[in-house]
């Protein structure tokens, strides 16, 4: 059950919208439920009555003011019922309304001098609250905080009538659009308000911003109108935002302030992100025990960047599991900046779930746990490295290098929902969960393709060659659960084992190093995490290497050495032109 709190200046203009046919003709029957003394008149159900007169009953309080009424002397709150609810009955919605107005402060049981409010029920999954606020001792009522007590209210009235239980708010999430926001929205045949549209856009322009101006920058490239605040001794105090496309009634844009966007966009926030240090390879960015020193394995520039970014989310992980809440909290902070720039560089087959990830695990990110002093530069200089290398496909190298960096951000996201919830963080642990169902679907998108690809090179290896690497398989994850049962992913770990060990390295030794890194108890498919882990290890290309031709099988396949080496033929060179 969901209020919504907000105030406005026009009493006769409220009610003519709650008892009229609504901008679609989606209101049916409006009728008063419940009123401040039960007798208000009812426009809906009583021929009699007229809005004027219940205009004029509403605002009695407010006129006896004359010239010292409040502008804003209108209280409205929409309570909505979730939509897997039951029906409830007009007694029932009255009894929601008279407690929503005792928690929130507009008029508590027993008290005479209580705000004039009603009810009206026009549609069969919510009402409408609106109240004047001035009391009847003509002093205006104390509402500060009312929409967190109106919502702590909301959660026992789902327990008292067994409706479904939301989580409980925390006062850390950004402020959802207002309703008229979502009216204007629909007016003009925009999908949603154009305030999440800035709030992502904001977002996205300070991921891997290196620094102030280049994130200024980026809202104004993005097509955004931005506004600043400056002080008389012209340092920047604040910033705001409109979209170029919406107007207000002067023909003026509609500018939002960070903090308006939500809690951790206001400058003095962005400030301290991006104050960490300056953005450039950290030491720590890879997990323990990662192969370092490689060749550069083969692929886009973008491919490159993202098998960066996914050892980055592996360290990430890491921190979550074993660091201290404030590492924590930045890692969280970093991790958002990671799945908003793959994002807005995915192609079409992933990037709604992609958006619809970063959006929830934005939630996710953000609590009442401060980042001080936590360094997450490492995350921030991934997807800086992303921005600047280009788009990926989901095919080849890139689709490969996509997959490896979203099977390490699901892990990611699970230990981020397991560390909210240990820390009872609802809301940000489901948001958390939210994330990794969102990035678990992409990564099914991306990975199908090159772990196919990878299991048919398994069932084709020689069947020694096979043997050994499952019975490698059997001795390293024996006692990984889910492990045995993943045939299809055997089959994968088993080409990239063969693989790994035709290039010089051990098999059982990468299994073991790759295990090492972080727990597998989250993981949907264990040998799917173990052939991401020990292709990156062991510098190995994303996608699976074409089979050897049978005269290359005949010689050999691993890494020529010594004299075999110095034998072999020089690559010839394109003439220069």
């Amino acid at each position: 059950m969901v209020p919504d709190i907000s105030r406005g200046s026009k009493t006769y203009g409220l009610l003519a919208y709650l008892f009229g046919p609504g901008k679609h003709d989606e209101h049916v029957d409006p009728h008063i439920v419940a009123s401040w003394d039960g007798f208000a008149p009812d426009p809906g159900r009583d021929p009699a009555a007229t809005l004027s007169q219940l205009e004029a009953a509403l605002d009695l309080r407010v006129n006896q003011l004359g010239d010292r009424r409040p502008k804003r002397h209108v209280w409205h709150c929409p309570v909505s019922a979730d939509p897997g609810d039951r029906l409830l009955t007009d007694e029932e919605w009255a009894e929601v309304a008279r407690r929503v107005v005792a928690a929130a402060g507009i008029a508590e049981p027993g008290d005479p001098d209580g705000c004039r409010w009603i009810a009206v029920r026009h549609d069969p999954r919510h009402i409408h609250i609106m109240a004047t606020i001035v009391r009847g001792d003509l002093r205006q009522a104390r509402l500060n905080k009312d929409a967190e007590r109106a919502q702590a209210e909301c959660r026992q009235i789902e327990k008292d009538f067994g409706l479904k239980e939301l989580n409980q708010g925390d006062g850390t999430a950004a402020k959802r659009p207002t309703s008229a926001e979502g009216h204007k929205a629909q007016r003009l045949g925009r999908g949603e308000p154009v305030r999440l549209q800035l709030r992502d856009a904001v977002r996205r322009a300070v991921a891997g911003a290196a620094d102030e101006d280049e994130f200024l920058d980026r809202l104004k490239t993005a097509g955004l109108l931005v506004s600043l605040k400056i002080a008389p001794s012209g340092d920047v105090l604040g910033y705001s935002v409109a979209h170029p496309d919406d107007r207000n009634a002067q023909g003026q844009p509609v500018f939002f302030g960070g903090s308006r966007l939500a809690p951790d966009l206001s400058l003095p926030r962005i400030r301290k992100r991006l104050g960490t240090g300056p953005l450039q390879a950290v030491d720590n960015a890879q997990p323990a025990g990662a192969a370092t020193g490689q060749a550069r394995v083969p692929g886009s520039r973008a491919a490159q960047a993202r098998r960066g970014a996914a050892d980055a989310v592996e360290s990430a992980a890491r921190a979550i599991d074993e660091g201290d809440d404030g590492q924590v909290a930045a890692q969280l902070a970093g991790a958002i900046e990671v799945i908003d720039v793959i994002a807005i560089r995915a192609p079409a087959d992933t990037r709604a779930q992609l958006l619809a990830a970063a959006r929830a695990f934005e939630r996710a990110s953000r609590s009442h746990v401060r980042a001080e002093r936590a360094d997450n530069r490492a995350l921030r200089y991934a997807a800086r490295q992303m921005l600047s290398n280009g788009y990926a496909t989901n095919r080849g190298e890139d689709g490969g290098a996509t997959a490896m960096l979203l099977s390490a951000l699901v892990l990611l996201a699970i230990a981020a929902a397991r560390w909210h919830s240990g820390r009872g963080h609802a809301q940000q642990a489901a948001a958390a969960a939210a994330a990794a169902r969102e990035l678990r679907a992409a990564y099914g998108t991306v990975a199908a393709r090159p772990m196919a690809a990878m299991a048919q090179g398994g069932r084709r290896l020689p069947p020694e060659v096979r043997e050994r690497q499952a019975e490698i398989i059997r001795t390293r994850l024996a006692e990984t659960e889910g492990a045995p049962r993943e045939r299809e992913g055997w089959d994968a770990l088993a080409a990239t084992l063969a693989e790994a060990e035709a290039a010089g390295h051990d098999p059982a030794a990468l299994l073991d190093e790759a295990k090492s890194w972080r727990e597998l108890d989250s993981a949907d498919s264990v040998t799917a995490v173990m052939v991401w882990r020990v292709r990156r290890i062991a510098g190995l290309s994303a996608v699976p290497a074409p089979a050897p031709a049978p005269a290359a099988v005949q010689r050999g396949s691993g890494p020529r050495t010594g004299q075999a080496a110095a034998a072999a033929p020089a690559p010839r060179r394109r003439p220069t032109r």
